[in-house]
């Protein structure tokens, strides 16, 4: 694409709006370019037939719709659809479908690569590249929702009250716990989030688009008032030790801090409670003290814990929990009245499952160093 051309996916409703009077058009052309665009899944201006045949020549000269090349299209044997997207310079990420009888969520990046380097995550292990922009990430939405749709396999059956039925949707919920963490693309991510909720884009509700951070805090803080979704917190540990070295962040956000902020962010929050996902790693954070430790670290506040089987990777060192092991923790939890559930593996035959998503990330961190060092203290931490 030619760089002093504008790709319209960039453009959120206030931004389309600006963009639309900066070439002397009237306000309501900007509701349907992005009814065209984000609804209708029309990348060629010529065929937005009812804009004025002065504005779509002037559109075709200078302007764009254009996502990420696909490098590879995987699909595994439960359905579960992977995209491998090129975004330049030998780099790439990835983006997941997992259909179920009643929605179908699609699992969308945010960076390439991921900087935050958490130690059971792959993604991580491969480094960080760079950011993604506002068109690179809602169109992983765009390019997943109108190729589905023209898929006679994909699950498009929903809840009898679900208002996107009618629309024929398939894409019910989005979830951007893809590669990278997306509150240190803050900016980028909140014109894509604001894509997903607005009527004449994808009119999501804000209970299906779901966040996942590993704790940056003063993001937190900012999307509790600036576009309010469903949270995701990975918290991984009960205690800032053990927490420190599996998910390094702590060490600038402690849990102290990560929790007051999902206490402030409840008030403003779609769902009446915020999700930790905790990845169950054999022997390092599923002991029974583990589980009777997060008791404590969540009393009173209004949570959900969501137990994660780990999906092991060479480098990494780690071992998934036993069935019975999680079983067992799951019980302790549950018995203390934390409402917990194990997350079913999806799509792992394609390493699409959580925590796999790689990509093909070019290492300008030396992140392979750091992760053998951090390999060493986390056996000197077993140890102890």
């Amino acid at each position: 694409m030619n760089s002093s051309r504008t790709n319209l996916l960039n453009f959120d409703a206030a931004k389309m709006a600006e963009y639309v009077a900066g070439l002397n058009e009237k306000p309501f052309r900007a509701k349907q370019l992005l009814q065209w665009v984000h609804q209708r899944g029309v990348s060629d201006v010529a065929l937005m037939t009812d804009l004025a045949k002065s504005f779509r020549h002037q559109l075709a000269q200078e302007a764009d719709v254009i996502s990420l090349p696909v490098i590879q299209d995987m699909k595994a044997g439960d359905g579960t659809r992977k995209w491998l997207l090129d975004v330049g310079a030998g780099n790439a990420v990835e983006m997941v479908y997992i259909p179920e009888d009643d929605r179908g969520t699609l699992c969308i990046s945010s960076q390439a690569g991921c900087a935050v380097n958490c130690r059971f995550c792959s993604t991580g292990h491969q480094g960080f590249a760079r950011n993604l922009t506002p068109a690179e990430i809602i169109g992983q939405l765009w390019f997943a929702e109108h190729h589905l749709r023209d898929d006679p396999h994909a699950i498009r059956r929903l809840d009898d009250d679900c208002a996107e039925q009618a629309q024929g949707r398939v894409i019910t919920n989005v979830v951007m716990m893809g590669m990278g963490e997306p509150l240190l693309n803050y900016d980028a991510v909140l014109v894509a989030l604001r894509l997903m909720l607005d009527d004449h884009a994808y009119g999501l509700s804000r209970r299906r688009v779901t966040v996942s951070t590993s704790g940056v805090v003063p993001m937190m803080d900012r999307l509790a008032q600036d576009c309010p979704v469903a949270l995701a917190v990975s918290l991984h540990a009960p205690n800032d030790a053990l927490r420190d070295e599996l998910v390094p962040l702590n060490q600038k956000y402690p849990l102290k801090e990560l929790i007051a902020a999902c206490d402030r962010y409840l008030p403003f929050a779609p769902r009446d409670f915020i999700t930790f996902e905790y990845c169950m790693l054999d022997g390092v954070n599923d002991q029974d003290q583990h589980a009777k430790e997060l008791i404590k670290l969540l009393k009173g506040l209004r949570c959900k814990l969501n137990l994660i089987p780990f999906n092991p990777f060479p480098a990494s060192g780690l071992k998934r929990s036993p069935a019975e092991r999680v079983k067992q923790f799951a019980q302790i939890l549950q018995d203390a009245d934390l409402v917990t559930t194990v997350r079913k593996t999806r799509g792992d035959d394609i390493a699409a499952a959580c925590g796999q998503l790689a990509g093909d990330v070019i290492d300008r961190t030396r992140r392979a160093e750091r992760m053998q060092a951090l390999n060493e203290q986390v056996i000197q931490f077993q140890g102890r």
